[in-house]
Formats: structure tokens, C-alpha cells, sequence
């Protein structure tokens, strides 16, 4: 029941917090802190036990359960937790917890109704990364769509209304195409065995033919290439992560966009690996261009954090790659990549957000000379532009390079194009540091360092992003066994047939 536990903790956090926070902010922020915490000591306790030893995909997981639903559907409770899905329930929590910590002092108004939201989101991505059955992955899906809408929308910055209406549009319409999909397999697996079931255990075994895979492959791919976000379908993401209040900027970044790279790791692979193989190659296009473009882009911003919005759309093109290069090295850079940047793109966001609440814009033009006055910020935001281009000794670097090695064992073209954008992240990343930080400060102006709740909080994802950098193994060996299991990474494994001649 732990990971029963693990979901409901955030939702029962959410209403007291809504309910006996209302008029009381302060009330509200510690119910949410609270409960967070809690559910953080079931994620330590789970990873103390099970660290060592990950489950596959489809063999032993490390915790499983399974509940009656609706039997009539087919549908069952069923929730389980490999490596893979430990180390993201992980990160999770952790930004969880920074989301709270980061809005202690932004959000007064409604901040009861805020909390609720906020831990509502974070149980429905929770619920992700543990469902095994497809109906009730659905379910959190949505779960976490609608308070995610509610954030944007009543807290967000002067164009809230719009991006979150297209940040709901986007995402529902492909969890739209998801359901259809959904909806197929179901059907199809009923047609050959006469068992009507969304068990994901069951349907990975279910037959088709290669044009009903490809499909069913391209609902799920496109759901998920939604949320990543991949080319052309990212507009929503600078727009909702502009406007987006601190918190929800973090859970965007660091939480939301690792759903579509998660659904891509445990449906679209497992369940159709032909036509994924078939997949692959334009798969590794957009990717590649999605690593330039957002890039590209990144650098002509003149607002900050949608600066650091594109950053995002550049780091998952990384992540794409991995995961369709399709061997294990380039999965595990892949997924540290997705912890990585959730890390290091998070903490931007909060510097973000700190530099706004204290200079009320995210003009870089009006920017400049700020580390003179508040020096402890601007190290930080040093150390996480560097962390974002790529700079060894931090988990970055340790995710793109393995995602690299890997990729050039698919495709060298794709290796190098992908390489020049690393050479771009360190253009835009030394750009923000010196239209920010470096320069002359305007006359007269004084403005608050870093408090001691602030300070502790850069800390922690400081030694958070360097222990990723320099001792990544714990991470990568605990995903691994489940990575192995992927179809693709066995076909990668097999010794390739031995045919006569000369040895």
C-alpha cells in the first residue's frame, strides 16, 4: 500500500491546506510543506530498500500492487515502481517540496486554493510514473492537466488567460489521440485473446499488424512529443512558462515535460517496438532540430525566463535523441538528462522569480550589474548557466555526453548536429550571466541578497546538481535494469549472427 500512500498523501495535503488554510497563507504553506515531507520519507525509505536492485519492465518490480476498479472495464488499481520510476517519483518530490519553499513569499493571495492545486499536480505526475494500467495512467494524466490549468490561469503573470488556454488545448488534444490509442490496443488485444484488459503487463504481449502498430505508436508518440515538448508542437511551452507563476514554472520544467519523456520510455518503446524502430529516424530529426531551434531561439530572448523556456525545448531534444538512438547507453543519458535538468532548469526558474520579485521585471535590458549588489544570487545563477551548457562536474554534462556516445553508435550526422548544440547552450548561458549579473548597476539602487530560506535553497540543488556530475552511478545503476529490459536496448545486446570467412 506504500505507493498507495505516496498519492494519496499529496491529495490529502491539497484539500487541508485549501480548507484550513483559507485567510491563514502561512497555514497553508506549512500544511503543504507538511505533507510533502512526508511523502519525501516513503520515497527515501523505498529507495534505502530498493536502490540496489531495480526491476525490469516486464519481470519483477520492485513494489507492486494491484486493486479491483472497474472490473466490468477491465480496469484494475494497478500500480508499480522499477528504477526508472523510482528515480522520478524522487525528483518529484524533491522539486515538490522547492515549489513550495519557492512561493513562500510570492504567493498571498488564495494561497490555500494555490497549495491545493499545487499538490493536486504533483499527486496526478505521481500517479504517472507509477500506473500500469493504461486506464487509470489516463486518469492521472488528466489529474494533473486541470490544477496545472488553475495555476497558470489565476496566478500567473499579464497574458495568463491565453497561455493557459493553450497550454490546456495542447495537452488535452493529445491525450485525446493517447485515449484513441488506448482505446485500440484495448479493443485489439480483446479481438485475439477474448479478454478485455488495459494492463499494460498484458498488452505488451498483444499482436497486430505493423500499419495498426505504427498508429497506435503515433497517438501515444504524439501525447507524449506534446508534453516533452518536441518541434512543432512546442509552441504552448514559452508561453505557459512565461506566464506561469515561480512554482509553476518549476513543476513545468521539471516535472511535466519528464511525463512525455517517461510515456515515450515505458508505452511507446515496450509496447511497439517495430514500429518505433520505424519510427526512429525522423524521431532523431526532430530531436536534432529541436536541440538547434530552441537554442537558437534561447538566444534571441529578451525576456529571461522565456529564455530559459527555450533552454527547455533545446536540453529534451536531447532526451529525444536518447531515448530513439534506441541502446543503453544513450537511455541512460537520456533519463539523467531528465533528472538533470530538472535540477538545474528549476533553479533558473526560481532565480527567475526571485529577480523579478525584487526588480519587478524580466526585461534583461534592465538588467545588469546585479552581482555587485546581491552577490550570493548571482553565484548561484552562475553555477546553474553553467550547469546548463554542459560544463563537467555538473549532471548535465554527464546526461548529454552519454546521450552523445550513444547516439553516434544510431547516426554520426545526427551526433554532430546535436553536438553544435552545445556549442550554442554556452552562447546563450554566458549571455545571461552577462546582461544579468556582470556590468555597471544603476544609481541608487539597493535590492535584497539572497535570504537564509533562499540561500538554503540554492544549496541543496547545488549539491543536488554536482552529486549528479560527479558521482552519477548510483543514479544510472538504479535505472539501468529497468532500461535493459526495453526492447530495443535487447535487440542493441544481442551478439549479431556470425557468417563465414576469414576471422
Amino acid at each position: 500500500m506504500i505507493l498507495i500512500w505516496i498519492i494519496i498523501i499529496p491529495l490529502i495535503g491539497g484539500l487541508l491546506a485549501w480548507t484550513l488554510g483559507r485567510g491563514n497563507s502561512v497555514r497553508a504553506r506549512w500544511i503543504s510543506l507538511l505533507f510533502l515531507a512526508g511523502d519525501a520519507v516513503l520515497a527515501v525509505y523505498l529507495w534505502s530498500r530498493h536502490a540496489g536492485r531495480a526491476g525490469l519492465i516486464n519481470g519483477p518490480w520492485l513494489v507492486d500492487m494491484k486493486l479491483p476498479w472497474i472490473p466490468q472495464l477491465g480496469a484494475s488499481f494497478h500500480l508499480a515502481m522499477d528504477g526508472l520510476s523510482l528515480v522520478l517519483v524522487g525528483l518529484t518530490i524533491f522539486l515538490g517540496i522547492l515549489s513550495v519553499l519557492c512561493s513562500w513569499t510570492e504567493i498571498r493571495d488564495r494561497a490555500g486554493f494555490f497549495h491545493f492545486n499545487l499538490l493536486w499536480t504533483l499527486s496526478g505526475i505521481l500517479g504517472v510514473f507509477m500506473a500500469l494500467d493504461l486506464f487509470l495512467f489516463y486518469f492521472f494524466w488528466e489529474l494533473m492537466l486541470v490544477p496545472m490549468y488553475f495555476l497558470i490561469s489565476i496566478w500567473g503573470h499579464e497574458n495568463r488567460e491565453y497561455a493557459s488556454y493553450k497550454f490546456f488545448i495542447f495537452t488535452q488534444a493529445g491525450g485525446l489521440l493517447m485515449l484513441l490509442s488506448i482505446l485500440g490496443l484495448y479493443f485489439i488485444h480483446e479481438r485475439d485473446t477474448g479478454v478485455y484488459t488495459f494492463d499494460y503487463t498484458l498488452l505488451l504481449g498483444a499482436s497486430m499488424s505493423p500499419a495498426a502498430a505504427f498508429w497506435l505508436m503515433l497517438g501515444f508518440f504524439v501525447a507524449f512529443a506534446v508534453k516533452l515538448p518536441a518541434i512543432p508542437i512546442h509552441t504552448w511551452l514559452p508561453d505557459a512558462h512565461t506566464e506561469a507563476p515561480t512554482a509553476g514554472s518549476v513543476i513545468l520544467a521539471g516535472l511535466l515535460l519528464k511525463t512525455g519523456a517517461y510515456g515515450l520510455l515505458r508505452f511507446v518503446l515496450p509496447l511497439f517496438p517495430d514500429a518505433s524502430a520505424t519510427m526512429a529516424p525522423a524521431a532523431m530529426v526532430i530531436a536534432v532540430t529541436g536541440i538547434i531551434y530552441g537554442a537558437v531561439l534561447a538566444f534571441g530572448q529578451n525576456d529571461l525566463k522565456r529564455l530559459v523556456a527555450y533552454t527547455s525545448v533545446s536540453h529534451m531534444g536531447f532526451v529525444l535523441l536518447g531515448i530513439f538512438a534506441g541502446n543503453l547507453i544513450s537511455l541512460s543519458g537520456a533519463v539523467m538528462q531528465m533528472v538533470a535538468h530538472g535540477v538545474s532548469t528549476g533553479a533558473l526558474f526560481i532565480l527567475v522569480g526571485m529577480i523579478q520579485e525584487r526588480i519587478h521585471t524580466r526585461d534583461m535590458d534592465r538588467m545588469g550589474g546585479l552581482w555587485s549588489l546581491v552577490p550570493r544570487l548571482s553565484a548561484a545563477g552562475l553555477v546553474f548557466a553553467l550547469a546548463s551548457l554542459g560544463l563537467p562536474g555538473f549532471g548535465n554534462f554527464v546526461g548529454e555526453f552519454l546521450v552523445l556516445s550513444g547516439s553516434y553508435r544510431a547516426g554520426i550526422p545526427a551526433t554532430a548536429l546535436a553536438a553544435v548544440g552545445l556549442v550554442l547552450a554556452a552562447i546563450y548561458s554566458l549571455r545571461i550571466v552577462q546582461r544579468v549579473f556582470h556590468g555597471q548597476a544603476k544609481a541608487g539602487t539597493t535590492l535584497a541578497d539572497l535570504s537564509t530560506r533562499e540561500t538554503g535553497m540554492m544549496a541543496i540543488m547545488i549539491v543536488v546538481i554536482l552529486w549528479l556530475g560527479m558521482f552519477p552511478q548510483l543514479l544510472l545503476k538504479t535505472a539501468e535494469p529497468a532500461l535493459n529490459a526495453i526492447p530495443c536496448c535487447v535487440a542493441a545486446e544481442q551478439p549479431a549472427p556470425v557468417k563465414g570467412g576469414r576471422k
